[in-house]
């Protein structure tokens, strides 16, 4: 069988490859009954999901329309099948490889024994070329489906894979949602009455101070729309996977409705940020052409998400997709920054002319609030949001999740708060008897760089 293998180094480096996925993409699947076809597929190892068990959790694969391209005549069927391997046992995996390396042998997952065999191709039934396998769990731990491709001369698969995971729970319910994240539904659905009763209150703002009402407070109250809509459909969407493995169609509306709040978000952060309907009735060329960029860009990150959400890492291009998703909203969250900068730098400019010092003063401290909170909640939302999620227990992720949500409600909180529609807003009022203290505050303006 050593002879059937391929060379040693094609898969080491495919086992430090996938560590490597696993390490800084932790969020694979929900792991909702999956179907996913694989068409003239070499790759030597294919990550399909993980899931974390509990005891008495199972897992299974059955795989149709099996054929490869090329099939030698002398091929070992058994160096290519389904493992599932607990993410606490990689280390040990790559111990074997690098021993295998050093002794000069040859080195396939399927032999290892820290993983579980669920089905290798000489378990398929010959005339059909199809065949199932499954396994029960017994320690509880997050575990990794792969398809190991041991076969040699690039031996490409072409095959239909149904997996499904789940826990059981008392009465032998079945939970298709990963130890971790089984809270999540009802989570979801708190933070959507919680936006509910927002939305609500912000609208009785409105109405009550309809003469100092602006454009920007109805965009304001269709983004915290959008924003619950999506709590919501979220709610649904992984309650009915929990209990049925599929989404019946809540994923969908998820992703519509995402989609319109990333782009009112974003649209919300530009058009607070230029002061555009508090400031000015109108936009600055540069400032059409931040908006410009970020909403094309808006509708290309949700395209990515949806893809990345609805494919999994078994699809040759979802780690394509995760690089165009990451990239565009690392520019999204740059090009925001932008108009804040120039209006906080506008506002310095204007405060040493228009003899409105305390007014300037003002509106500076809040634009730099403004930019330092958009800092921090982006920062939080983006980078240490995705770092907590690949250091916590499994069993604790939905904390992440919490902590995530917590945070954009204190966001909303403070933008919500500080740009309501009031009399005396700090953009537009300041009393004369103020004008005085301020001037001599904002001469220590002039050494402030942002």
């Amino acid at each position: 069988m050593a002879a059937l293998l391929p060379p040693l180094r094609h898969h080491h480096h495919s086992l430090l490859r996938l560590l490597l996925l696993i390490i800084f993409l932790p969020n694979l699947a929900i792991s909702e009954i999956k179907k996913t076809y694989i068409q003239f597929d070499s790759r030597a190892i294919i990550l399909f999901e993980q899931f974390g068990f509990s005891p008495s959790g199972a897992a299974s694969v059955s795989i149709s329309h099996a054929t490869l391209r090329p099939h030698p005549p002398n091929l070992n069927p058994s160096s290519l099948g389904f493992i599932l391997v607990p993410n606490t046992f990689f280390p040990f995996i790559a111990n074997e490889s690098f021993f295998a390396e050093a002794e000069h042998q040859s080195f396939c997952p399927l032999s290892s024994r820290f993983v579980f065999t669920l089905l290798t191709f000489q378990n398929l039934d010959a005339r059909t070329s199809s065949g199932n396998g499954s396994v029960t769990i017994a320690a509880s731990d997050e575990y990794t489906l792969l398809f190991v491709n041991c076969a040699q001369n690039g031996v490409e698969v072409t095959m239909d894979v149904r997996t499904e995971m789940y826990n059981l729970e008392g009465g032998g319910v079945r939970d298709y949602l990963p130890a971790g994240k089984a809270q999540l539904p009802s989570i979801y659905f708190g933070f959507f009455l919680a936006y509910a009763a927002f939305l609500a209150a912000w609208i009785k703002v409105c109405v009550r101070q309809r003469p100092t009402l602006e454009t920007i407070h109805l965009v304001m109250a269709a983004l915290l729309l959008f924003k619950g809509l999506k709590m919501v459909c979220a709610s649904e969407d992984l309650w009915f996977v929990k209990r049925t493995g599929t989404a019946h169609g809540w994923d969908v509306a998820f992703y519509v409705f995402g989609f319109f709040k990333g782009i009112l978000l974003f649209t919300v952060i530009v058009l607070i940020g230029t002061g555009w309907s508090f400031l000015k009735p109108y936009l600055q060329e540069r400032e059409k052409n931040v908006l410009m960029i970020v909403i094309p860009l808006q509708v290309v990150e949700n395209i990515a998400s949806a893809v990345i959400g609805e494919t999994g890492p078994a699809e040759k291009d979802w780690v394509f997709w995760n690089k165009i998703f990451l990239i565009v909203d690392i520019i999204c969250c740059c090009a925001v920054f932008f108009p804040i900068i120039w209006s906080i730098r506008n506002l310095r400019e204007a405060s040493k002319t228009d003899g409105k010092a305390a007014r300037n003063l003002q509106k500076l401290t809040l634009f730099r609030q403004f930019y330092i909170v958009v800092v921090g909640y982006l920062y939080f939302t983006r980078i240490f949001g995705s770092a907590l999620e690949a250091i916590i227990n499994y069993q604790h992720q939905w904390v992440v999740t919490v902590a995530v949500e917590l945070v954009s409600l204190g966001f909303y909180l403070f933008v919500f708060y500080n740009f309501q529609p009031v009399e005396r807003n700090p953009y537009l009022y300041v009393g004369d008897e103020e004008e005085e203290a301020a001037a001599a505050a904002l001469e220590m303006e002039d050494g402030y760089e942002l």
